[in-house]
């Protein structure tokens, strides 16, 4: 099966992409959001093919998927006026939970004709009850990791957090609680523009590291610290929390989303309480055993419920009632 699919999630890709079919990967001249083409940080096979927009028109495409409103549009333009979900299968993945009025947020799934005919994908069970997807068919594929091993070691007593732009994000992440939780354990924040994180918020930095790592560097850094911290208020599901939990890592972490279903007892500490989770991190900064046992129940869960085969199969499952 040849999968059209662009660039846009580069965890959640790198998952989807392990399956046994061909992708074509739009890429543009200037590799922007809608030409992304290849990762150069993620681990990609060879069945993930470049191919430019012009490329598109006369290709063999059995499958689209969705990511972004737009791309329903820019997919029949680049197709030759296949419509996406009239003239060829189409699935819209739903990575994120809703911004706004939220108890009133329409998908666009939901009201846009572009979308009609278009299977909803959500990537968890609290973006499926959050979203409000009208008449449009949803279903909910977990999320999957590529399995990185049992690499933590915990040898540095500090807490990883992992968020991209922790200071324009601010109250999303979770970044005004930093300060008082580096009192806890200190933090090494790693990810996108984390530059000068420390002086903005007004702690030592010591206390607060901010680390910008390609993605090829990230699960090794993570490992050595003791625990990782997962402040963030309100998304859909933070992959960098389940790749912490494959590496063995224990979890303390705000009870809010879809972080209560994915950490089981037993596999860190989850609280709606920053004392409370400050408290946690103090535990297993000095508690190395605990830190350790903790970690392999965490890392025991996340194969159980978001290893790579279950992923590939439910994917596989619902791409062949698609596309039949």
């Amino acid at each position: 099966m040849n999968v059209l699919i662009w660039h846009v999630h580069g965890s959640w890709t790198t998952a989807f992409v392990q399956g046994p079919h061909t992708y074509l990967v739009p890429v543009l001249p200037d590799r922007g959001p809608d030409g992304l083409g290849r990762a150069r940080t993620y681990p990609w096979p060879d069945s993930v093919a470049e191919v430019p927009p012009e490329r598109l028109r006369d290709a063999p495409v059995d499958l689209v998927v969705l990511q972004r409103p737009h791309e329903a549009r820019l997919a029949e333009r680049w197709l030759g006026g296949r419509r996406p979900g009239r003239d060829v299968p189409a699935v819209y993945v739903e990575h994120n939970a809703p911004d706004g009025h939220v108890p009133r947020t329409r998908h666009p799934c939901a009201d846009q004709d572009d979308l009609a005919g278009v299977v909803l994908v959500h990537v968890t069970h609290f973006n499926r009850l959050f979203w409000d997807a009208g008449r449009a068919p949803a279903t909910v594929i977990e999320h999957g990791v590529v399995d990185p091993g049992h690499r933590w070691t915990g040898e540095l007593d500090r807490a990883a957090v992992v968020v991209n732009e922790p200071l324009r994000r601010g109250r999303t992440t979770g970044t005004d609680l930093l300060p008082a939780l580096s009192e806890a354990v200190p933090l090494d924040v790693f990810g996108m523009r984390t530059a000068g994180l420390a002086a903005r918020l007004g702690v030592p930095g010591d206390r607060i590291r901010g680390q910008d790592l390609p993605q090829d560097r990230l699960h090794a850094a993570m490992a050595r610290r003791r625990l990782y911290l997962h402040p963030v208020r309100w998304t859909s599901l933070g992959l960098s929390l389940l790749e912490a939990m494959h590496l063995g890592m224990p979890v303390v972490a705000l009870a809010t989303t879809e972080a209560v279903e994915a950490v089981p007892p037993g596999a860190g500490v989850l609280s709606t309480r920053p004392e409370a989770l400050a408290h946690a991190a103090r535990s297993f900064r000095h508690d190395r055993a605990a830190a350790a046992a903790a970690g392999a129940r965490a890392r025991r869960a996340a194969l159980d419920r978001y290893g790579l085969k279950r992923f590939l199969d439910d994917w596989e499952r619902l791409m062949v009632e698609v596309t039949r």
